[in-house]
């Protein structure tokens, strides 16, 4: 756990405490069987630091971190019809709690934020990040303000959150319900609320406690964490090149537009897969891109698992795209060869060999073939030749379609351009 949480620091751009301190918090709830939380108040184990990241229209947000601190899960309450019922199965469970600072101003911004964190936290091989299954959870604390204001009004914290989508949901509720308030000339009280995901509704829990509430003071049982100039240096070696730097190099050293360069750093495995296959195939990094975006982030959406658990391999990609340079098999042939790579983990030049599709390039072959379409097509022979020329590219697709795909498609338009003309 420290380690995952120095880590997370590093990646956090936060100040690093080589020495930090275990605390009691003290408070006595339902899904707290011993009365009180270990936790890091005084003396967190890191303190500051930022989040960069994108929002869709190309804007970018810096969240700003309060700290990070290492503490004990509690347990977890839920309704259950008119049944409140406590979960213990988490209790003592080590964690680390990220607190930012009021840097989000929409529930977009606050949702987008987590889809970040959540790629930051696989990409450094620290937590799967599934909220669904509580790797990843989100307390959002919400308060407004009169427009053109700075200060902003008391703030209510929702929990309970289990979904990037709910977080979205919960904190536009929250908004328009305290808008609500004010409107009605109230004021905000400072309250703990729940998010009933079933219902998709708010419950007011209880009042929201301040930290004198707390009455912390230092955890007597639990020795210092001491991070080691051995620890801090083995973590910081570990440290992966992070997504929005390799963005970056992928647009300035590969030559790739945002849009690829985006697609591509959403998850390391993807970057990394992808990196390799430029690596082998060296001629054009962007049509490697566009086969990796296509055909492999295809496969990948279809059944719903990384890159690194598909058969394919950055060897197999550049070996198709060489196979299609080299007019070995034609463009389709070669999207077809990827979902074979992948059914059956044999190299693409194999399966080219084994299953008969390499590309027909021979003129007189081609030839018969054309020759035979344009004689059984005498109205679109005529269409054709009265103006309409756009129709060769049916004539080619006849043409494929007999060849089963395999013929060369530029040598087919030459022959059948000529035909055409007599």
């Amino acid at each position: 756990m420290v380690e995952k949480a120095l880590m997370l620091c590093l990646a956090m751009n936060s100040n690093i405490n080589r020495t930090s301190f275990f605390d009691r918090k003290n408070y006595l709830y339902a899904d707290l069987p011993g009365g009180y939380q270990v936790t890091q108040n005084d003396m967190p184990i890191g303190k500051g630091g930022y989040l960069d990241f994108l929002m869709d229209d190309g804007r970018e947000i810096r969240v700003h971190i309060d700290n990070l601190h290492i503490e004990e899960d509690a347990g977890k309450t839920k309704n259950d019809g008119d049944e409140r019922l406590i979960d213990m199965n988490r209790c003592g469970v080590p964690l680390v709690e990220m607190v930012t600072q009021p840097d989000m101003h929409s529930a977009d911004e606050a949702a987008t934020y987590l889809m970040r964190l959540r790629q930051l936290l696989r990409w450094i091989g620290i937590s799967e990040a599934n909220m669904e299954r509580a790797h990843l959870r989100c307390d959002a604390n919400v308060s407004i303000r009169p427009k053109g204001t700075d200060k902003l009004g008391k703030k209510c914290e929702i929990k309970n959150i289990n979904s990037i989508e709910a977080v979205r949901t919960a904190i536009n509720f929250e908004i328009e319900r305290q808008t609500r308030e004010l409107d009605a000339g109230n004021k905000i009280e400072q309250w703990t609320i729940e998010w009933d995901n079933d219902a998709q509704e708010l419950r007011k829990m209880r009042s929201k406690e301040t930290a004198a509430d707390y009455r912390y003071f230092r955890e007597p049982n639990l020795m210092p964490v001491v991070i080691s100039d051995e620890l801090f240096e083995s973590v910081k070696a570990r440290m992966p090149e992070l997504p929005l730097e390799r963005r970056a190099r992928f647009i300035s050293e590969l030559g790739l537009p945002e849009y690829d360069a985006s697609i591509l750093t959403a998850e390391r495995d993807t970057s990394e897969f992808f990196e390799a296959a430029c690596k082998i195939y060296q001629s054009d990094n962007k049509r490697v891109s566009n086969w990796m975006m296509n055909e492999v982030l295809r496969i990948v959406n279809d059944k719903g698992l990384p890159v690194s658990a598909l058969k394919i391999t950055p060897e197999d990609l550049a070996e198709v795209i060489q196979l299609v340079d080299a007019k070995k098999v034609n463009t389709s042939t070669g999207k077809t060869l990827i979902d074979k790579v992948e059914e059956t983990g044999k190299r693409p030049a194999e399966l080219v060999e084994e299953l008969g599709l390499g590309l027909v390039s021979d003129d007189s072959e081609i030839r018969r073939v054309c020759e035979r379409i344009v004689a059984g097509n005498p109205k679109e022979v005529e269409l054709y030749q009265s103006g309409k020329e756009t129709l060769i590219g049916w004539f080619v697709g006849q043409v494929m379609r007999e060849m089963r795909g395999k013929a060369d498609p530029t040598l087919t338009q030459q022959i059948l351009t000529e035909l055409l003309k007599k």
